[in-house]
């Protein structure tokens, strides 16, 4: 005889809150096997992490409700219909002056939330919901170019180290889930998304004047060559960086991890994936685990962008979505600028 078939539904107690789970077996990442069980249950084994990464801050969601090769869109503003009433948001403002009520986890039922919603990717603000006007996370996101790889990012994360150390500030580094290395720094939220962005220019730019065989600030990819590229831009209003312990949508399901300055030349970012991160934190405990504990005053960034801008290196290009900025160059590119000295 015909009939339907009962939706699998279960509920889950999450940080003193009940939080469903639907369609457990959807498969999530198919050349892994992984469902959206695995994910669900990925996110709870690895809370203290991710909530050390979210918490508190507004979260752009990656979402995949069919699987990670079905359709994703970002989800910047939380459903005013049909959320728990005790799920929590903070206002934002994009760079258009438009605003958006983004998720702002203030507990690992959120995360739980979001990943019964089909999230895969975290990408949270580095504000906080206290003042989402001021940076407290100021990220480095080494990206190589073609040519290079994940041991030339992790060598220009060391020659970073090397250039913080100078200045008595900490580096907190983690792998991208891809080819990159991130770097994160916890500083005093006293200063606005210009200038935290402009003092992540200067510090790249000393990375670069003292690495060029190894390292670009050059937006124009024309211009990049095979090197690592410190992509500033990750610092302006509105860009966004998957967190610390956030799933990648890859075949592989990596995880953008938390590694130890010590490890990172010797890490594999391919190793670290939903099946083996949960185990790596239980055992070894979380490498940002202290990362709160060392807020930094970037006063010595902002005097570098002072030096560079008396030296006649001033603004770099905003990415192209964003309004066009006091001071800011021409975004053209070079090899199509007639006005650009030949």
């Amino acid at each position: 005889m015909g009939g339907t078939t009962k939706a699998i539904v279960t509920e889950i107690e999450v940080a003193g809150r009940t939080v469903r789970l639907t369609s457990p077996d959807r498969v999530i990442f198919p050349q892994r096997g992984f469902t959206k069980a695995d994910v669900f249950h990925y996110y709870l084994a690895v809370g203290d992490g991710i909530m050390r990464a979210l918490g508190e801050r507004p979260t752009t969601l990656q979402r995949f409700p069919e699987g990670i090769e079905g359709e994703m869109f970002f989800q910047k503003r939380v459903p005013t219909r049909g959320t728990p009433p005790w799920l929590a948001t903070a206002e934002i403002s994009f760079p258009s002056g438009r605003k958006a009520a983004e998720l702002c986890p203030a507990d690992l039922a959120h995360v739980a939330w979001a990943a019964q919603m089909g999230t895969v990717v975290f990408h949270p603000w580095p504000v906080r919901a206290a003042d989402v006007d001021r940076p407290d996370e100021l990220r480095i996101d080494l990206d190589p170019q073609p040519g290079t790889d994940f041991a030339d990012a992790a060598q220009a994360a060391g020659e970073l180290r090397a250039l913080l150390d100078e200045l008595g500030a900490t580096g907190w580094p983690k792998t991208s889930g891809g080819r990159g290395v991130h770097v994160y720094l916890r500083i005093h939220p006293r200063w606005t998304f210009v200038e935290v962005r402009r003092a992540t220019i200067a510090l790249a730019r000393e990375l670069e004047r003292r690495r060029p065989e190894l390292v670009t600030t050059a937006w124009w990819k024309e211009e990049r060559g095979s090197r690592v590229f410190v992509d500033y831009n990750q610092m302006a209003r509105d860009r966004t960086i998957a967190c610390a312990y956030s799933l990648r949508a890859n075949a592989r399901a990596t995880v953008s991890t938390p590694v130890s300055w010590d490890e990172l030349p010797d890490v594999d970012p391919d190793d670290f994936d939903l099946a083996s991160v949960p185990g790596r934190l239980a055992e070894r405990g979380d490498p940002h685990a202290d990362i709160d504990e060392t807020p930094w005053d970037i006063t010595p960034l902002l005097e570098w962008a002072e030096r560079d801008a008396a030296a006649g290196q001033g603004d770099l290009p905003y990415p192209p979505d964003h309004p066009k900025m006091p001071g800011e160059p021409k975004r053209v590119q070079p090899s199509r600028d007639r006005d650009r000295p030949r």
